[in-house]
């Protein structure tokens, strides 16, 4: 999931105008209106996605999603006699139509989530080839493992973007790995978290200001009500910077900030992408409530890549490559070893 907190992306969502800041984060449905009931909390959910959410016309035309239709086919399943675990499980499903992993229900008795959009694919990623690689005396700076293999490649593996990295941190790995000719980062199986450290990673990898993205805000209720594209820059780390060849390796379950790391590094030179194609998730999260108490998020703010370009539904590799059995079974990870005989070729 995305958290940012201090990134630049958030510091534009923050520079919205007052009213139009207010908008996004305090929604137009004033849940006390409708009743607290299952249809009265039905009815809110479905308005809340109406008038905040995103993707509309993106889905619209990637899958023939019709928020009007989907609004029709579940309200026959809802009444006032039915129970909280019966309305959870309609409204959840309603929620599963947006195939958005940013997209949750939330209550004291469940979490409604949407997942399909990496359990419907090969993992591509194996713990015990992981640990083959690491083996047992690796380093480990913050939440980052890292060592240098016998080719003279660097690896980082980076699992998540959830707990901190601090600068200290990537000034010591990059400074252990100095004399490396090229380095490999895998982030398969970072489910994101918090923006401002995917930025800060990224910010090593970059010599000069560079266009990374950009964002649109929402300005009204209609499916179509957003701001113009927002350029978003990535700024150069004012502490130690590599400057040689990177691949980052990637899976489906790369998501939401680690998925916005993938778009940054994709767009600067001298790094290739390697592996599956991400999970996606390119919209910023924020959260309303319904009458009843439970908690929905959803995505708000869409980010493109550098070609303004959607990345919601993931990012293709420069370079594609899978894990299969025949070297599953010779400790081989055929991802690492494509990311090594590229880096080895520069």
């Amino acid at each position: 999931m995305i958290q940012a907190l201090t990134s630049p992306i958030i510091k534009q969502v923050k520079a919205l105008p007052a009213y139009l800041f207010a908008f996004l984060l305090l929604g137009c449905v004033n849940n006390e209106e409708r009743d607290d009931t299952p249809t009265g909390n039905f009815e809110a959910l479905w308005h809340i996605i109406d008038e905040h959410y995103c993707f509309f016309d993106y889905k619209q035309q990637e899958y023939g999603l019709d928020w009007n239709d989907v609004y029709q086919k579940y309200k026959v399943r809802v009444h006032d006699k039915m129970n909280s675990r019966q309305l959870f499980e309609v409204c959840c499903d309603m929620l599963s139509e947006l195939r958005d992993g940013h997209v949750n229900l939330a209550n004291s008795m469940d979490y409604g989530r949407y997942w399909t959009w990496q359990e419907a694919f090969p993992k591509n990623f194996s713990d015990t080839l992981s640990r083959h690689y690491m083996g047992t005396d690796y380093m480990i700076a913050g939440t980052l493992g890292y060592r240098v293999l016998d080719d003279n490649i660097g690896y980082v593996r980076c699992a998540t973007f959830e707990t901190a990295i601090g600068e200290g941190n990537l000034d010591d790995v990059l400074s252990y790995l100095v004399l490396c000719r090229g380095l490999i980062i895998d982030i398969r199986n970072n489910g994101g978290g918090d923006l401002t450290m995917a930025e800060r990673l990224a910010g090593r990898f970059v010599q000069e200001r560079t266009l990374v993205g950009y964002m649109q805000h929402k300005t009204g209720r209609g499916h179509g009500d957003f701001s113009g594209m927002e350029p978003i820059y990535l700024d150069p780390s004012s502490n130690i910077r590599w400057h040689k060849p990177v691949c980052v390796l990637t899976n489906r379950s790369v998501y939401s900030a680690a998925n916005e790391f993938v778009a940054m590094m994709r767009a600067l030179p001298g790094v290739c992408i390697v592996g599956d194609r991400t999970g996606g998730g390119s919209g910023l999260p924020m959260n309303n409530s319904l009458p009843n108490g439970w908690s929905v998020r959803y995505s708000a703010c869409p980010l493109y890549d550098a070609q303004r370009q959607h990345i919601e539904f993931g990012i293709e590799p420069d370079i594609h490559a899978e894990l299969t059995d025949a070297s599953t079974a010779k400790n081989k990870d055929d991802i690492i070893e494509t990311a090594r005989n590229y880096l080895t070729s520069k």
